[in-house]
């Protein structure tokens, strides 16, 4: 999810129904250039998503549509028909964020700045607020990283981290809050860059979160590598830049990487074993997984799998 700053007085509301997840993730996609924020969610268990997309001004239905059906493209079915309305003043950020109620995923817990409940005793409090940027904890792919590190924080400590497509900056902000340790975090979209330094202040780590504006893995540094990487995405990309991820995984590394669907599991494995990366554990969320993979096998134990 994706959010702005400020009240929205006078906003429209452009609405999709999406045929499942992939579709809905497509939706998205088209609706972010026109939106301040979007959101998209389950309206059926196991079948249709509802995709909603806020803009100050009235979007162009022609150009929605026009990327809609590029989106669609080689698809089967045809885009989604488009509802474009004009909401009455109210301030629907403060309303969303209001509407977010605290998370648990494994020792984390994910709750909004203005709770003001108790922290569960031995749970790493992790402070996020909704519709800001994508990751409030809600959504299975950005759970199924925080369970991935949870298991893996069990295990022993990693001392260079890297989350590329970092959001709202939470799984960086986990990370840094688990081992006290500088974590890098890098994400193409400069809305998500600042709200995820404002995440990562609210949490008290924003002196440990090295935080920049930048396409996927350029500009990390020749020969720089981690032991642990997120790349919480898409499918496509994920599997764009194995190669790069393979470089950027030291020996021993793990890489945990999610947004994909189930069906669109074996490309990303593929291209990921093409690099030599082996798969240790699947997260099962809502249709949705998160993949753990390892450089060097016989440095990790193996982890459970998920049913």
């Amino acid at each position: 999810m994706r959010g702005p700053n400020h009240s929205s007085a006078g906003v429209w509301r452009v609405v999709a129904r999406a045929a499942d997840a992939e579709a809905a993730a497509l939706a998205v996609a088209a609706f972010e250039p026109i939106s301040a924020a979007v959101s998209a969610f389950e309206a059926e268990p196991g079948g249709a998503w509802q995709v909603e997309g806020f803009a100050a001004a009235a979007p162009k239905r022609s150009l929605v549509e026009a990327s809609l059906a590029l989106l669609w493209s080689g698809r089967a079915d045809r885009p989604p028909a488009l509802s474009i309305e004009r909401l009455p003043e109210r301030d629907w950020l403060a309303e969303n964020q209001a509407s977010f109620s605290p998370q648990r995923a494994g020792r984390y817990f994910i709750h909004p700045s203005h709770y003001r409940g108790d922290v569960p005793a031995g749970s790493i409090p992790l402070v996020i607020d909704a519709a800001t940027a994508f990751g409030s904890g809600e959504h299975a792919t950005t759970r199924g990283c925080l369970l991935a590190l949870d298991a893996l924080a069990r295990r022993g400590r990693r001392r260079a981290v890297l989350d590329i497509g970092t959001g709202s900056g939470i799984l960086a902000v986990a990370a840094a809050k688990t081992w006290r340790r500088r974590v890098l975090a890098r994400d193409i979209d400069a809305e998500a860059v600042r709200v995820a330094a404002r995440n990562a202040a609210a949490n008290g780590v924003g002196l440990l979160i090295d935080l920049r504006r930048a396409d996927g893995y350029r500009g990390l540094g020749a020969g720089r590598r981690f032991d642990l990487v997120f790349a919480n995405i898409l499918a496509r990309p994920l599997a764009l830049m194995a190669p790069a991820l393979a470089r950027a995984l030291a020996p021993g590394g793990v890489a945990v990487l999610s947004g994909l669907l189930a069906r669109q599991e074996p490309a990303v494995l593929a291209a990921h074993r093409a690099r030599r990366l082996t798969l240790r554990r699947r997260i099962r969320l809502a249709g949705w997984h998160s993949l753990v993979l390892a450089r060097d096998q016989a440095r990790l134990p193996p982890l459970p799998e998920d049913p």
